[in-house]
């Protein structure tokens, strides 16, 4: 039973990184400063960055240890989540990019910043 658990969770991991790979990718061509970095060809971790303009970044970091979502404005950290909130708040970031699919004259960096901001 936990050698199978393990493998799951290795592959959701997998998946995961993945994932923000390519949502590293679609923000780039959007007009992000995007990035997602791996560790090694088993792809069992990853740094993934967004800047959304004006000092606002986020930072998703997930590996075999945990997942977390950073969120910061002028080097001051707004937001941190764990787990699966990291992930729901992760969705929430993809879900507005289909949005600004719809919508071609959103700026991008101005828009986000005001939707994801929590204060």
């Amino acid at each position: 039973m936990f050698t199978r658990l393990a493998h799951q969770h290795r592959q959701f991991i997998q998946d995961l990184v993945m994932n923000l790979q390519a949502l590293a990718i679609v923000l780039e061509r959007r007009g992000y400063l995007a990035s997602c970095y791996t560790c090694g060809q088993e792809m069992n971790s990853a740094s993934f960055m967004v800047s959304l303009g004006d000092n606002h970044l986020i930072r998703f970091l997930v590996s075999d240890y945990g997942i977390t979502w950073t969120e910061m404005r002028d080097d001051r950290e707004l937001m941190k989540l764990e787990g699966a909130e990291a992930i729901n708040q992760l969705q929430e970031l993809a879900n507005l990019l289909k949005t600004q699919v719809c919508s071609t004259d959103v700026n991008p960096t101005t828009e986000s910043a005001h939707l994801l901001t929590r204060e």
